[in-house]
């Protein structure tokens, strides 16, 4: 079994190492700590399995998933994460990510997932499961977007088109159109109209709490 680390914390990493290198059946085949990085391993390097984190600094895990389906890459993925929050899982779910574990997990149960994952089956961290279930936790619009997305709802909110948002951001206007793809693909909204509407029921609701 060929494996990468994907996680931009080093200690996670060497970790990881310890524990997976004690397996005689799995082989780690390289590292990365950002997106770009893990593109390029993958790309390079052909394993069976990535072990992804979702946050990378400032950029989302996520994305690795994404640009390796539109490529046509074959890699199974398990998300080794500390996040709690249904919307990434979810999401993970959606983009094909056959694992998703905490952390917190022993290691045996990481083992336990991959030698399923690779077998062609999923597993999803109980442990998870229950926080999901037993918790009204919610995912704020807040918590996946970035600041710079947020500012770009709101001006999609108001129904400013991409050039009147690039100036009133002082951006250019094609990082306004790669925000708003952002912004449609984490909060799973098909077009700027229906993003737009979000943004006036955020407004309108925070109005309300405002006034109560």
């Amino acid at each position: 079994m060929k494996i990468i680390l994907i996680d931009d914390h080093p200690l996670v990493l060497k970790g990881l190492v310890s524990v997976l290198s004690l397996e005689s059946d799995i082989e780690i085949i390289g590292e990365a700590g950002n997106v770009e990085d893990a593109l390029s391993v993958i790309k390079e390097r052909h394993p069976d399995i990535a072990l992804l984190d979702i946050r990378l600094g400032n950029e989302n895990g996520l994305e690795i998933i994404e640009k390796n389906i539109s490529e046509g890459i074959q890699c199974k993925f398990i998300i080794l994460t500390s996040m709690m929050n249904k919307a990434y899982f979810e999401r993970a779910k959606k983009l094909g990510a056959m694992g998703y574990v905490s952390k917190e997990a022993l290691p045996e149960e990481l083992l336990y997932a991959m030698k399923l994952v690779i077998r062609g089956r999923k597993y999803y961290d109980p442990a998870i499961l229950d926080h999901f279930i037993n918790t009204s936790n919610q995912i704020e619009w807040s918590e996946l977007l970035t600041n710079r997305e947020q500012e770009v709802l709101f001006e999609l909110g108001k129904g400013k088109c991409n050039k009147d948002i690039a100036h009133n951001l002082f951006i250019s206007i094609d990082t306004v159109k790669k925000h708003v793809s952002q912004i449609l693909s984490k909060l799973e909204l098909a077009d700027r109209t229906k993003v737009a509407l979000y943004a006036q029921s955020i407004v309108y609701s925070e109005r309300e709490s405002d006034m109560k």
